[in-house]
């Protein structure tokens, strides 16, 4: 039994399944947990979830303050959280840093917030400044990430934390006959789908016999656009739009698969390669940092951004080495079983959380009312 009552007010996309995830591995090692969002939807273990400002218009982040102070005032009354988290430094960690409870603070970037959104203007380099300022805790999970944060001089301890694979239900399963990929990306333009689809069509037209078909899941935005470049391209049999399906569909997709292509323009250490990679499959991933920092050539392909003939030309070795592949993909399996696993990143998440109470827990009420 804890000697501190661990009760976490996340502030956090409800609708993600990072957030339900981690969520759940909060409460399975026994935090109770209230979820404030903008996008309302259930969080299995969470007491509560709470919208306010329902949407994701830019202006909403900030007219929202004044009842994000009022809904944590009311929660530091009824369900009187010992820490709040924030998910996703720009927004989110912006609203846990500003809510006014005086109870630590942990903040978790999730990529572009730390890598992207910053250079976009002044405004957002000083939000991102001010609530990186105000945590006691800092994690990321990636080394670049990190190394970005760094550059805020937080005063906070900055750890990695990934999101981690499930290697109970991501496991290595039996491939199916032909020569089979996935891309568990999604359908936005970061993630350069449209980069994939043409490197497989000039695979199959280099290898007609290869019994080439490529699975795309993740859904989005640009799925009209996807589908019209695949009919255009004559694919139209090759090439599956799973569009956003559970875990077992997905670990059903993988399987089926010899390779996994994951090339954004931008990333942070991504999950879907993890779980990849957790299930025995080699990698055709961009030159990121993050990507480099889980693969080699002992892993798969590193290619350089949005470059299709690179990713066609690490298509057909794949194909033509399938000793090679299988090795990589024991290599990958090996390796996120020993460093990622999720239950051994939450488990020290676990840890990070209770050395943050330590100083607080001195009674049986941790938490105190809101500021003002």
């Amino acid at each position: 039994m804890n000697a501190c009552p661990v009760r976490i007010l996340f502030f956090a996309d409800a609708a993600s399944v990072h957030t339900r995830r981690w969520v759940a591995a909060a409460v399975e090692r026994g935090a109770e947990a209230v979820v404030v969002t903008r996008q309302p939807a259930e969080v299995p273990g969470a007491r509560e979830v709470i919208a306010i400002r329902p949407g994701g218009d830019k202006p909403g982040w900030f007219l929202a303050l004044p009842e994000v102070r009022r809904v944590a005032a009311d929660l530091a009354r009824r369900f009187q959280p010992t820490l709040v988290h924030g998910h996703y430094v720009t927004s989110y960690g912006m609203w846990a840093a500003a809510c006014g409870l005086k109870v630590p603070l942990a903040l978790t970037a999730w990529g572009s917030d730390i890598l992207v959104t910053p250079r976009e203007s002044r405004l957002m380099r000083l939000i991102v400044a001010w609530s990186l300022r105000r945590a006691d805790l800092i994690t990321a999970d990636s080394m670049d990430m990190l190394d970005a944060i760094a550059r805020y001089h937080p005063q906070a301890a900055c750890h990695q934390i990934l999101w981690g694979a499930d290697t109970d239900r991501f496991v290595p399963g039996t491939p199916a006959e032909g020569f089979e990929v996935v891309s568990l990306r999604s359908w936005e333009p970061n993630y350069n789908i449209d980069v994939l689809i043409e490197a497989f069509a000039r695979f199959v037209q280099a290898r007609p016999a290869a019994g080439a078909r490529l699975h795309l899941l993740g859904g989005g935005p640009m799925a009209e656009a996807l589908k019209a470049q695949v009919a255009g391209l004559g694919l139209s049999d090759q090439v599956q739009f799973h569009g956003r399906v559970g875990d077992q569909a997905m670990v059903d997709a993988i399987q089926r698969s010899r390779v996994s292509l994951s090339v954004p323009t931008s990333d942070a250490t991504s999950v879907s390669v993890l779980e990849s990679m957790a299930c025995g499959l080699p990698l055709i991933a961009t030159d990121l940092p993050a990507n480099r920092q889980w693969l080699d050539a002992r892993g798969g392909w590193i290619v350089p951004v949005r470059d299709v003939a690179a990713v066609s030309a690490a298509l057909q070795q794949a194909h033509d080495q399938p000793a090679l592949t299988a090795a990589m993909g024991l290599h990958n399996r090996t390796l996120i079983e020993r460093e990622a696993s999720r239950r051994g990143q939450m488990d020290a998440m676990w840890r990070l959380y209770l050395k943050l109470l330590q100083p607080v827990c001195k009674g049986p009420r941790a938490s105190a009312p809101a500021r003002g």
